[in-house]
């Protein structure tokens, strides 16, 4: 019975035909919230470091900061497992709106935090503790946002409406990097640093109400379990790793290397050119920010293209070679202390990232059947971005000692190449019915 229940539903579901504008809003404004809070904190590293992890040196206070980053992606796993579970049982819209509480309270609490100077070391433990809840969080936002979207989206438009959870998660982070570079630049000015730096953080509570707000009016179309039906006794995540462990394995790979890519070029290069060419952090986010607002429309564009002209499997091998061979190149005009320079490296990681982001979100949950699609791409997705693209920036710099400056770009080539193979054994449900 909770089979043919759930059959009519996914039948229903590969029968829409219209794209429904508050579908892609609801899908893309959960997004802006949660990756802005979380990326805040990768541009702000710099001043977390000096105020929760402080140290006369100043590699050591980063690695701090960066070691309180990766630990919210350590986060992301389990808060895939429970976010996916909610999402297969109750709904995407449940799943999204308990995310967006859990995201926005947190990142609050940052503004609101007292420093190591003023309680010692409860700073950074507080700090950690805040940063495991936004991990948990943004676990289920993206990918339950992504199954939202395809789900409600006719087949020949699931690329472009996939992409939109992309347009927002770029859209948080642009948001974020504008943010923090005003942020660097007032305290360049005015030296305020005691207060200055929380205002950023604090502005994620009124997010979280606007994302709340648009949230509670969206379609309630897409995967909702019959809730006069009883559950099924099978986990949704066993039931993923029972049929389809191949899937995914290759969605683990293949968002390693997407990952670091992501937190390499967006979160670690602007340090990285601070602190080996001499270019200022306000002017380096200023330029990457930049650089995302003229480049965003290419995040839809890829998903159009991929419903339309090119197989979105076809497109990714040809973006994960190109970053496999040009990331040392980059990375070496990044460190010349030239503006221009940093310009070109930066935009040219932007323009192969948001190809990416714009066909990623399709090509991953089509992989997967509709029964358990929340759970088991969340968890898959969630391993591989947590732990490649979160930790990413603090091996990056970890690696700097014994390899030399370009061990950041050495590491991003190695998991470029996962990728790519990753993507050349992957399967393309382009254009086919959603299992």
């Amino acid at each position: 019975m909770i089979e043919d229940t759930d059959s009519r539903h996914i039948e229903a579901i590969n029968r829409i035909e219209t794209l429904s504008g508050r579908s892609l809003g609801a899908g893309l404004i959960g997004n802006v919230l949660e990756w802005y809070d979380f990326g805040l904190y990768g541009f702000l590293a710099p001043l977390i470091g000096a105020h929760f992890f402080p140290s006369s040196h100043r590699i050591v206070s980063l690695l701090g900061a960066y070691a309180g980053f990766a630990i919210g992606f350590a986060m992301r796993p389990i808060g895939g497992v429970i976010f996916g579970h909610i999402g297969d049982r109750l709904g995407r819209r449940t799943m999204l709106a308990l995310s967006i509480v859990m995201m926005a309270s947190a990142t609050t609490l940052i503004g609101l935090l007292p420093t190591y100077q003023q309680i010692g070391v409860l700073a950074p433990v507080l700090l950690v503790a805040v940063r495991l809840f936004q991990g948990l969080s943004v676990g289920g936002e993206l990918t339950g946002s992504v199954s939202y979207l395809i789900e409600t989206a006719p087949r020949r438009h699931r690329g472009l409406a996939g992409s939109f959870a992309n347009i927002g998660s770029e859209g948080g982070y642009i948001l974020a990097s504008a943010l923090a570079a005003a942020t660097f630049i007032l305290l360049r000015h005015y030296g305020a640093a005691a207060w200055i730096w929380r205002l950023p953080f604090l502005a994620g509570a009124l997010l979280g109400l606007i994302a709340w707000i648009l949230l509670r009016r969206a379609s309630r179309a897409g995967y909702e379990p019959d809730p006069q039906a009883a559950p099924a006794r099978e986990l949704p995540l066993t039931q993923a790793l029972r049929e389809s462990p191949r899937s995914m394995l290759l969605t683990v790979a293949f968002t390693w290397g997407y990952g670091a890519l992501n937190y390499l070029t967006l979160v670690f290069l602007p340090a990285f050119a601070g602190r080996f060419g001499a270019i200022p952090p306000g002017t380096a986010l200023t330029i990457s920010t930049v650089l995302q607002i003229a480049a965003l429309g290419l995040i839809p564009l890829a998903g159009w293209l991929t419903d339309r002209f090119i197989r979105r499997r076809h497109l990714m091998l040809l973006v994960f070679a190109a970053v496999s061979l040009s990331a040392i190149a980059l990375f070496k005009l990044s460190e010349h202390g030239n503006v221009a320079l940093f310009w070109v490296t930066q935009g040219s990681f932007i323009v192969l990232l948001f190809l990416i982001e714009g066909t990623a979100p399709a090509m991953l949950a089509e992989l997967f059947s509709t029964r358990y699609r929340a759970s088991g791409y969340s968890v898959a997705f969630n391993i591989g971005l947590g732990f490649g693209g979160g930790t990413a920036p603090l091996i990056a710099t970890a690696l700097i000692a014994p390899l030399g400056r370009l061990a950041g770009a050495q590491y991003l080539v190695a998991c470029s190449v996962l990728s790519l193979v990753a993507v050349y054994m992957m399967s393309d449900r382009s254009r086919e019915p959603l299992l």
